[in-house]
């Protein structure tokens, strides 16, 4: 007899339903399935990264016997049927990837048989083959999928699911960002925004303006090349996984400096730092020379050829009035032209650097300030990055603006650490540590009511500064934290039936995801002692 249960339902189970992130709909039966050696192979259209999904998973799911936590007494089930091969068929084998990518997915495993994967995009096939990876369990010395036949249809919420990453405060290897980036294809992310430069270094090559990273990266073997950065774009695609570049102007630029001193204010304020900037070093480029604009357009042009999503990220946060109107050149400018401001120069270095962007065919992602705290009025196909309060992302889409919120209070994984300023003994500007729970309990949309200013909201993005953060540590700052924005931002935050899924509702399922990160290589930090993870809901607040 089969039971068929929406996802409210399954959000509690652990065992063969114990999926991460949780399907739109899963129907299940009530035998259990043999599946010891597993061979995917692919119906009609095909695609490089089908090929390569195929191997890699294939190669995952025969060499992995995972056991979930909560199944440690389990013991050896009994199989009725026997499964050897998964098909897979796509619709379309297009593989551009972007905010309108199909990502959707139909599995079909059966008692006994071949179990079938079909997709309208390559993907799809992706997404699909880490949920076929899910279900195969360990079954003594061999491996099984329980609770066959499952029927399962899922598309993902929202088109941008991402993780916004800074490599510029500390370095990491390129080896740790493959890393980072398997564990957001094991997790249904798509999105790898590379904060890659800041104030404190430029370690990505320059082939425009070598100096940049000669000058600006800790050092040569600190740097990424274009073959590097080439190299992490494939990988990523090949996870159905965008990688958007940002390049912050005009703040956050001190670097910039040791090349192209000319074109910057207020650079190393020291020792009052902090009248100048959000963090040392102070600097940003000098917004009164037409020098400033030709730089960061020569930067656009490079990397925006480098980089082939069609999206660009701008920057644009955390702007110091005080570098400009304390900087000589600045008022010396402004002296000789009555009726400006240090308002209208911002105004005017966002029109040209947003209008360069445009001739690139390029969409500008930028961070809320360049809305929220200037005069500038971005053009309506900019995407909004809004980060500092709920309220940003209703204030955002009542203008008409797409958005994606990193509301700090939720969604920044560095924060918890305390100051970082050795002369000062206190909490950092964003304590305390944001927990799975308080991740998972973010709502994107809430209190929007409107459905047209709800399809503005195109997802989420944690995000990880790197102050206190470098490739020794990143897998437990990330992971497991970073799956539950994973879930909500791929499933919703509630079922068909309208109820809202909690955390004591999933916390067995993602303890059995972590778990199975660490099994793939994740060093993904724990989030409770083995033996809760054992004992769904034992160690529940009464």
């Amino acid at each position: 007899m089969k039971l068929s249960a929406m996802i409210g339902f399954l959000a509690a189970l652990p065992s063969a339903l114990a999926l991460w992130p949780i399907p739109r709909t899963l129907t299940q039966g009530t035998s259990n399935t043999q599946a010891a050696l597993v061979t995917i192979s692919v119906q009609g259209n095909s695609s490089p990264v089908v090929t390569s999904a195929i191997s890699r998973y294939q190669k995952l799911i025969n060499g992995e016997s995972f056991v979930a936590p909560a199944d440690y007494k389990r013991g050896i089930v009994k199989t009725a049927g026997s499964l050897s091969c998964l098909t897979v068929t796509i619709k379309s084998a297009d593989e551009t990837l972007g905010l309108h990518t199909d990502e959707s997915y139909t599995l079909d495993v059966p008692v006994n048989g071949t179990a079938t994967l079909k997709a309208q995009s390559p993907y799809g096939v992706v997404r699909g083959l880490e949920t076929f990876s899910q279900l195969v369990t360990g079954n003594g010395y061999s491996k099984a999928i329980l609770n066959t036949p499952i029927h399962i249809e899922d598309s993902p919420v929202y088109p941008h699911r991402g993780l916004s990453f800074d490599t510029s405060r500390n370095f990491y290897s390129v080896n740790s960002i493959l890393r980072i980036l398997d564990a957001m294809a094991y997790n249904k992310m798509n999105t790898f925004h590379w904060h890659v430069v800041d104030a404190h270094s430029w370690p990505i090559e320059s082939k425009s303006i070598p100096g940049l990273h000669q000058k600006g990266a800790y050092s040569s073997s600190m740097t990424y090349y274009y073959a590097d950065v080439k190299r992490i774009i494939q990988y990523a695609k090949e996870r159905g996984i965008r990688v958007i570049p940002e390049f912050d102007v005009p703040g956050h630029t001190y670097i910039v400096g040791q090349t192209k001193p000319e074109i910057m204010s207020c650079t190393n304020k020291l020792p009052n730092w902090d009248h100048f900037a959000a963090e040392p070093p102070s600097g940003q480029l000098n917004i009164a020379k037409p020098e400033s604009i030709e730089f960061t357009n020569t930067i656009i042009s490079e990397y925006t050829k480098l980089f082939p999503d069609n999206v660009f990220h701008l920057g644009g946060d955390e702007v110091n009035r005080n570098c400009w109107t304390e900087d000589p050149d600045v008022q010396k400018y402004l002296a000789a032209h009555p009726g400006e401001d240090v308002e209208s120069l911002l105004v005017n270095f966002y029109t040209k650097v947003h209008d360069y962007l445009e001739t690139t065919g390029k969409t500008a992602y930028t961070w809320e300030e360049t809305l929220f705290h200037s005069k500038y009025v971005p053009n309506n196909s900019t995407i909004l990055q809004v980060w500092i309060d709920q309220a940003s992302v209703q204030k955002a889409v009542a203008q008409g603006y797409r958005v994606v919120s990193s509301s700090y209070d939720a969604y920044y994984l560095d924060c918890g650490h305390g100051a970082w300023l050795p002369n000062w003994d206190g909490n950092s500007w964003c304590d305390p540590f944001k927990t799975w729970m308080h991740v998972y309990n973010y709502d994107v949309a809430a209190n929007i009511t409107d459905p047209a200013q709800k399809k503005l909201i195109l997802g989420t993005e944690v995000a990880l500064w790197s102050e206190q953060s470098d490739e020794h540590v990143i897998d437990g700052r990330l992971w497991p934290r970073a799956s539950a924005m994973a879930e909500t931002a791929w499933s919703g935050k509630m079922d068909a039936s309208g109820h809202v899924r909690t955390t004591g509702e999933v916390a067995s399922r993602l303890h059995e995801q972590r778990y199975r990160m660490v099994g793939r290589g994740i060093n993904a930090e724990p989030m409770q002692p083995l033996w809760c993870a054992r004992n769904p809901g034992a160690c529940n607040l009464p």
